[in-house]
């Protein structure tokens, strides 16, 4: 497994003997300007306090890529007791691996975890993966994540790429694969497929064939995962700007179909994949033009747009009367439909299928007068009259009509609106409380609100 350039050493490493490809700083376009300030404040403290630490995962990956990473994650040799003693605007989070999220001013998090072992990388067996506590090596750690490209080390002191896996051959290549044997790794964790072609569609870049085919033969395998990791999956991918790409990639593996099988109608599918095609081209747009925090799509609406084909076949929303009892009518229809189809098998909070119903039955009047451009003023003043513009604005313009008017969506989030699933909140043992208090004045940290905190 060596890589393109001719200027990497090979190291040998204790172990299994994997020799890591070390790619020297001429040979790779990293350096540590390009990081983030409070990720390399944390290397530099870890370093000073006689711990290793690399810049790892995804923050590699986009710098090599000669993209602005969403975030710069560290892995150290340092227990999670050890950082909490290290860092004190910490705290640790996470129940089948406990890691350590660093605070900083501006609701700023570094997240930095102990270097894992590859405890079930290459078995055989097929198992339900078991909970992982154990740390381990460098070598260990690359082989245990879930794709090459994914699976890079960066050292800031030798300003060095460390690799175990070819990830840069498959960055310089264009390739996602997974690492190790694809059959027995997402049998093993059937979601890493989600995470394979989330990152084909993010990157662009070719699925390795033999992944895809254990992709394609083990998808049938994603129904035995949590549904709520599944829900916390696609709905990553909707607000990635990439929903469309995504979308691609799991109708051409059948994944789609897999996640939302009432899709699967072949007498109609065509229609039901053009419309979504269309709706997903508006919501990239939004993303892209809101990734600054300028606006947002809350996730019950994107659920409901990706959901809105499917419905609209099956129950004719813009053709539905509401006069007399017809409200009441559709309002029933679709709350069966949804507990039907997806509320249950992905755990949607009560709130978040009460949201999409009120997209969902307020649809015919809504697009009715959307089409003459007159909003009356009882309309205007329900309390629902926003959101449901929104997304009848956005189905519009999918459908041929004006582009959406961004104004629509500007604002930060409100506390107040409903998702579909907390993605933000924190997991585990010491991550129940909100994070750190900060002020102006010198020091910045008060510490945590909560009382409850573990070490190593």
């Amino acid at each position: 497994m060596g890589i393109e350039s001719t200027g990497c050493t090979e190291v040998q490493q204790s172990g299994s003997g994997t020799r890591a490809n070390i790619i020297p700083e001429n040979d790779h376009p990293i350096r540590p300007g390009d990081l983030d300030r409070e990720a390399l404040k944390v290397l530099y403290r870890l370093r000073d306090a006689g711990f290793s630490g690399y810049l790892v995962g995804g923050g590699v990956r986009d710098l090599y890529l000669g993209k602005q990473p969403k975030d710069f994650d560290i892995s150290t040799n340092a227990r999670p007791g050890q950082l909490r003693r290290l860092f004190r605007n910490s705290r640790t989070i996470g129940r089948r691996f406990r890691l350590v999220q660093v605070f900083f001013r501006g609701n700023k998090i570094i997240e930095v975890s102990t270097l894992r072992s590859q405890s079930e990388y290459g078995h055989q067996d097929t198992r339900v993966l078991p909970a992982n506590n154990t740390f381990g090596t460098l070598e260990e750690d690359a082989f245990r994540r879930d794709l090459t490209i994914n699976s890079l080390f960066y050292e800031i002191d030798t300003n060095t790429i460390i690799d175990y896996v070819g990830g840069v051959s498959d960055l310089n290549d264009g390739i996602v694969r997974i690492v190790g044997d694809p059959d027995v790794r997402i049998t093993r964790d059937p979601v890493r497929i989600l995470r394979a072609l989330r990152h084909a569609a993010r990157t662009g870049f070719t699925m390795d064939q033999e992944s895809f085919r254990a992709i394609v033969t083990h998808r049938d395998k994603l129904n035995l995962c949590p549904s709520s990791r599944i829900r916390d999956e696609i709905i990553k991918d909707l607000v990635s700007g990439f929903s469309r790409s995504w979308v691609e990639l799991c109708i051409r593996s059948r994944v789609f179909f897999t996640l939302f099988p009432f899709y699967d109608q072949p007498a109609s599918d065509e229609d039901g994949m053009e419309e979504l095609d269309a709706i997903l081209t508006v919501v990239d747009r939004l993303q892209e033009h809101g990734k600054d925090g300028s606006m947002h799509l809350p996730d019950y609406m994107l659920m409901a747009l990706l959901l809105y084909p499917w419905l609209q076949r099956e129950l004719h929303l813009l053709q539905r009367e509401l006069k007399g009892g017809g409200y009441r009518l559709l309002f029933n229809d679709i709350r069966q439909a949804l507990d039907a189809s997806i509320c249950g098998r992905l755990n949607i909070k009560r709130s978040g299928k009460e949201a999409m119903t009120t997209l969902f039955v307020n649809m015919p009047n809504i697009h009715r007068h959307q089409e003459k451009g007159d909003w009356p003023k009882w309309l205007k003043k329900k309390s629902y009259f926003k959101d449901c513009a929104k997304f009848s604005a956005i189905i519009a313009e999918a459908r041929g009509g004006t582009a959406v008017n961004t104004d629509l969506f500007a604002g930060p989030i409100r506390p107040d609106e409903v998702q579909c699933a907390n993605r933000h909140g924190g997991g585990g043992r010491g991550g129940r409380g909100s994070n750190p208090s900060f002020t102006e004045k010198k020091g910045g940290i008060f510490g945590l609100r909560t009382s409850r905190s573990s070490g190593g």
